[in-house]
């Protein structure tokens, strides 16, 4: 359509201007594939550049955006706060929170799935501690 309109153009000035812009104008016609040509293959270089960068995003690898659970020994009586870093939750979190989180991390740790027996009992300790269920000070029952 620009061409159409560039060339109407030019073929009126040519006729109102007389023979020597019609040497222009024919300069100008033949300009118009080549310029065409380029956007062209500017347009082919921009997709295959776009198409390597989406490639490279796609293959640099995944962070895991959760946060990461407890990682660090146990002290020889398990406080709310080593609980809550076990589980993954706060402190003073709501019990339906707290029994959640501790299915979510039983699910992954359990005995019968490979889990080890050890962090299995640390971890129902953990949903006690939290729960209130532990008799004595803060003490375990195992």
């Amino acid at each position: 359509m620009a061409a159409a309109l560039l060339r109407s153009t030019m073929q009126y000035n040519a006729s109102v201007a007389g023979a020597g812009d019609a040497a222009a104008f024919r300069r100008v016609e033949m300009a118009t594939p080549l310029i065409a040509g380029l956007t062209v293959a500017a347009a082919a270089l921009a997709g295959r550049y776009s198409i390597q960068a989406w490639n490279a995003y796609k293959a640099r690898p995944v962070v895991p955006r959760m946060r990461k659970f407890y990682e660090g020994g146990f002290q020889p009586t398990m406080t709310r706060r080593e609980a809550g870093l076990i589980l993954g939750v706060r402190e003073n979190a709501h019990p339906e929170k707290v029994k959640e989180a501790h299915k979510k991390v039983m699910v992954a740790n359990h005995p019968d799935a490979g889990g080890s027996h050890y962090l299995a009992s640390k971890i129902n300790e953990a949903k006690d501690i939290l729960l209130g269920k532990t008799k004595g000070g803060g003490r375990s029952k195992v």
